[in-house]
């Protein structure tokens, strides 16, 4: 799978393919059910599958001060991507430019140049300046550059409309078994662990510290937690993910303590996924205080791992 970053990137193997459009945060099953009929129709028509994505995400460009949680940044993105069978990902840079754009003219570029034989989109999108054009504009253009449309209709899994919102709504609440029939697999956070400020070693928790690549995110506190990358099978932690008031941090980081481990982890990229949350993060008022805090969470964490 190739990534193209920006539509004047785009080589003659790109063109001519059967493309999805999207923001695809989270990646839930609705999604890859567009994927997929993506993938069907191009290997129906011997062309390549892409899909046309865009960073900043739209709302957190039309949002800065406020942005959405995001469930996926780009890098957890990208590793979910790989296993899909696109051929192709193609990033837009979403800016005022972009914005702009009217619905005929954002086909334009999709014609011009991708020259999309088809495109598979929700029963919800919307594309062009302000969300003024839909599937109806969409298909009318098709019939007129001579390119397919197909819509797909809402994904339900047991009576659940599955939406990045409804997975951003289960995240928060703690509801990862749901957030799972909304996905298709556990909600995790994935990134290298960095150095961070090594108190957490001298308390007797070393954790392995990662940075959320994202403005704003639907999880806060301390989870229960599993974590892959170290070994072949999942390690139990206990995860702390906030802005470590008691120490007066400012970034939010997540700090995960991998249970019955005393190895090296930095520079190593981990999946951290989330089994249970065990409560909201807060202040106290010592370290001690805190450490007795830990050594709760610790026990508590390893009744769900």
């Amino acid at each position: 799978m190739e990534l193209v970053r920006g539509s004047l990137n785009v080589r003659e193997r790109h063109r001519g393919g059967i493309v999805t459009i999207g923001s695809f945060d989270g990646l839930h099953r609705g999604h890859l059910e567009l994927i997929s009929r993506t993938c069907r129709w191009a290997t129906r028509e011997g062309v390549p599958a892409i899909m046309v994505t865009f960073e900043p995400l739209p709302r957190e460009h039309l949002q800065p001060q406020h942005p959405p949680a995001r469930l996926t940044n780009f890098r957890e993105r990208w590793r979910l991507l790989e296993r899909t069978g696109l051929d192709a990902v193609v990033v837009l840079r979403f800016d005022e430019r972009l914005r702009q754009l009217s619905g005929e003219q954002f086909v334009a570029l999709l014609t011009e140049q991708l020259a999309v034989r088809g495109v598979v989109i929700g029963h919800d999108f919307r594309f062009g300046r302000a969300g003024g054009a839909d599937a109806q504009l969409l298909r009318a253009v098709g019939e007129r550059a001579g390119f397919g449309l197909e819509v797909v209709e809402p994904v339900e899994i047991e009576g659940f409309r599955v939406s990045s919102t409804a997975v951003r709504e289960a995240v928060a609440a703690g509801a990862f078994d749901q957030a799972a029939l909304l996905l298709g697999r556990r909600y995790s956070l994935r990134g290298r662990v960095v150095a961070g400020q090594q108190l957490g070693r001298t308390l007797g928790f070393p954790t392995a510290n990662m940075r959320l690549k994202r403005k704003s995110s639907p999880l806060a506190g301390i989870y229960a937690v599993q974590v892959h990358g170290i070994d072949a099978a999942p390690r139990g932690g206990v995860a702390s993910l906030g802005t470590r008031p008691t120490v007066a941090g400012v970034e939010p980081l997540l700090e995960t303590f991998v249970f019955d481990f005393a190895g090296d982890l930095y520079g190593r990229e981990l999946e951290v996924e989330f089994v249970a949350h065990l409560r909201a993060e807060q202040r106290f008022e010592s370290l001690d205080l805190m450490v007795v805090q830990m050594r709760i969470d610790e026990s508590r964490a390893r009744e769900f791992v």
